[in-house]
């Protein structure tokens, strides 16, 4: 009896990977789609930084030394 179980445990061991083998490579329905939608998000962000950067400022007066 004590010989089945310690079987046991390899079996539990080996069904317990299974199935976390099969959620591991479940398919996953989020896919590209939310991706690239963040990935255009952080471009118009990085965009309207940028533009706000570079928006023209008032040029300080500088004394002509001639």
């Amino acid at each position: 009896m004590g010989a089945l179980l310690w079987l046991l445990i390899p079996v539990l061991a080996g069904l317990v990977a299974a199935l976390w083998s099969s959620w591991a490579v479940r398919n996953r329905r989020t896919g590209d789609v939310a991706e690239l939608a963040g990935y255009a998000r952080f471009r118009a962000a990085m965009e309207k930084q940028h533009a706000a950067a570079a928006a023209p400022t008032v040029p300080e007066r500088v004394s002509d030394p001639v």
